[in-house]
């Protein structure tokens, strides 16, 4: 049997992304941070619809035609719990039931957290408003000088810390404040979407860092991030 290669990076990223961190099964959507582990340690695992090969749960489910059963859309974010069931029972959860899961995670995920579009623009920056100022004062207090790196021992105890911080509380946080600003982004200037989708890429550089353990700095946060909807 031919080695498996591993998932790319990128890939692992807009998975991770499009889960905002959380088990996407309906009847979890736990997060992938869970505070038992100190909030420090993802326990994420990349669960196929689709197995490799011709046996494995669901294999007669198989498309016709070229199939890859490394991509995005044969490929969920899930717990360690709820990959363990869906393949000891896939009768229960065939590829449709699967792939509605991925399709439709983000508004059940919303539903959950409470997240709702708005008619005001003020309602949208309340919404995210404290949580904008809960990361900067973690950034303030535990933030390497230029916010990027530490220039000494990376395994002190300040850098532990702040790592900490960023899996636990950070990240969680601005997947929360992306999901809040996409619901809502009809209400956002042409200027406003420009500095989101500089956010979006700070976001995602922080993720490579410290979900992907790519080592790297992730580019600045954009300073106007902190007014939109204002």
């Amino acid at each position: 049997m031919a080695e498996r290669k591993a998932i790319p990076t990128a890939m692992r990223l807009r998975l991770f992304s499009d889960a905002s961190g959380h088990c996407q099964n309906p009847d979890c959507l736990n997060t992938l941070f869970p505070s038992e582990l100190g909030g420090d340690k993802h326990i994420a695992e990349m669960a196929h619809v689709i197995p490799h090969g011709d046996h494995g749960p669901r294999h007669k489910d198989r498309p016709q035609g070229n199939f890859v059963a490394d991509s995005v859309e044969n490929l969920l974010v899930l717990c360690p719990t709820c990959h363990t069931m869906i393949d000891k029972d896939p009768a229960a959860y065939p590829r449709g039931r699967l792939l509605d899961w991925k399709l439709n995670h983000l508004a059940r995920l919303l539903l959950k957290q409470g997240i709702k579009t708005y008619s005001d623009r003020s309602h949208v920056r309340a919404a995210i408003d404290h949580i904008l100022a809960e990361n900067k004062a973690i950034w303030q207090r535990y933030a390497p000088v230029d916010g990027f790196d530490f220039s000494y021992d990376p395994e002190s105890e300040a850098a532990r810390v702040w790592n900490q911080r960023v899996r636990s509380v950070i990240l969680p946080n601005h997947y929360r404040i992306q999901a809040i600003v996409n619901a809502n982004l009809s209400l956002a200037s042409d200027g406003e979407r420009q500095v989101f989708a500089e956010y979006k890429e700070h976001v995602r550089g922080l993720s490579e860092r410290h979900v992907c353990g790519v080592v790297g700095q992730a580019t600045r946060f954009p300073v106007l991030m902190e007014a939109i909807f204002s």
